[in-house]
Order: C-alpha cells, then structure tokens, then sequence
C-alpha cells in the first residue's frame, strides 16, 4: 500500500478553514468540494489511457484519452457524497457506484448496509471516496468489497488521515494494488476513534446532525 500527502498552498490553506469550527456547513461543503478536486489531480496521475488520433484546425496529431473499460468512482455514504462532484468534475466520464457503510461507535467496527456498484470490476481502476482514515476499519472493509469483485487498481481519496489508520491499511492491506491520497496524516486518534486535531465528524459539518 502506498500514501501519498499532498504538499500544495492551496490544499493547506482550505483545510486549515475546514478545520475551523466557525466554519458553517455550506462554507464547509464548498471547501470541501474544491479540496477533492485538488486531490483528485493527484489521485488520477496514474489513470489509464489509451493513443488516440485527432484532426485538430492545422493537421493531424495522436492523444490520449480514458481507456476503458472506464474508471468507476465510489464515495462511501454518508459523507462520501461530500466529495463526489469535486472528483467527477476532473473525471466525467467515469461511473458511480455506492456503498453505504456505518461505524459502531462501541466497537469501532464498520458493516454494510447498501451497495449499489457492478459485479465485475475485473480491470477496473477504483476511486473511493470517505473524508476520515480514522480506525481504518471503513476503508478496509469497502476496499476488501472492491476486491472481491475484481478490482485491481484501487485509490482512495481521504480529507484527513491518522497514523493508527494508516497502519491499520498497511496491515490489512500488505501486498494489495492500493493507494491513499489525502491533505494531512494528523497526530493520533483520541478514545472515540476521532482524529485530532481532525475537523470533527465530516458527514455531521456537511449536512448537519439529522437521523
């Protein structure tokens, strides 16, 4: 497993306001949205391509474009949601796909609850999105799901990670065709399994406390 940090201004500069407490949910998503887009330019350095030929005004030349079959993106639900416009805004013609999982808040353990994505990802080049790499317990679960139906290039885009979660993927995940890319690996996790100095519970900033 591989963990790229990205090291730009402009990433420092907006999570330092999603940090913030002051900031209010619609100033949130918004920021939100603009950070996923600068990690998806560097997720998506590796994404497959294929020769094409073009007739530009002047004269014939070769490019390049998506190879198929095409990539599939999967934003885990809730607050994976949060990041999916800023990563299909580089990455149009991808697919989406779905997978809803929840997080025992005793157990640290995360299940599924809904999923929604193609039975064969066979040759498929996978882009999960979920805001917080705390326990590790989410992803692993979701990248293992993408992996038994034949995924084989999977990166996950993530706001923030801890190191405890970091390890808990590099564990679980030995040997596996996976990447993480994320704005910061924060100090630790605190004894509810949240990062600190973190930016709290993502969902809950994007779209409030309801059910």
């Amino acid at each position: 497993m591989r963990i790229h940090v990205v090291d730009h201004p402009l990433v420092a500069h907006k999570l330092t306001t999603l940090r913030d407490q002051r900031t209010d949910s619609p100033t949130f998503r918004r920021l939100a949205d603009e950070l996923v887009t600068l990690l998806a330019y560097e997720a998506t350095r590796d994404v497959r391509t294929e020769q094409v030929d073009i007739q530009t005004p002047v004269t014939t030349t070769t490019g390049v474009r998506l190879s198929h079959p095409r990539p599939l993106v999967v934003p885990i639900l809730r607050a994976g949601l949060g990041m999916l416009d800023g990563m299909v805004r580089l990455l149009p013609t991808a697919e989406v796909g779905f997978l809803g999982m929840v997080r025992n808040e005793e157990t640290l353990q995360a299940s599924t609850y809904a999923s929604r994505m193609p039975e064969d990802l066979s040759g498929r080049q996978v882009y999960v999105l979920d805001p917080m790499l705390a326990t590790g317990g989410t992803l692993v679960a979701a990248i293992n799901e993408l992996m038994l139906r034949g995924a084989d290039d999977v990166t996950a885009l993530c706001l923030l990670a801890a190191p405890e979660g970091v390890e808990v993927m590099e564990r679980e995940l030995a040997g596996s065709p996976v990447t993480v890319v994320t704005a910061s690996v924060d100090e630790r996790l605190d004894s509810r399994g949240y990062i600190v100095p973190g930016l709290g519970d993502a969902g809950d900033r994007m779209y409030g406390t309801a059910g």
